[in-house]
């Protein structure tokens, strides 16, 4: 159970540091260009990293949880980071 818990602390925290990424190439693209495309992903990276961020807290201090209820989170921990990260390197492209 415990790998399982940190392979979800370990997706969580990596979709921290992709969507700081991401805020920080679309801040500045927002500034140079005015897109309101631009400015509405920055909102909805803003949430996203505030869900993860309450999501590795919540993996960090929470109370022992049944099993399936962490694989099911775990995984959908998981699909989240690879659907940043690939938006994070079509975006740095």
């Amino acid at each position: 159970m415990s790998l399982l818990l940190d392979a979800a602390r370990v997706a969580a925290g990596t979709n921290i540091l992709l969507l700081l990424v991401l805020l920080g190439v679309w801040g500045r693209t927002y500034r140079e260009v005015k897109a309101p495309l631009t400015l509405g992903s920055m909102v909805f990276a803003v949430f996203l990293l505030a869900e993860n961020v309450v999501a590795l807290w919540f993996y960090s201090t929470a109370p022992a949880l049944p099993g399936f209820a962490v694989e099911v989170m775990m995984a959908l921990q998981v699909l989240e980071t690879v659907g940043i990260g690939a938006l994070t390197y079509v975006t740095w492209q």
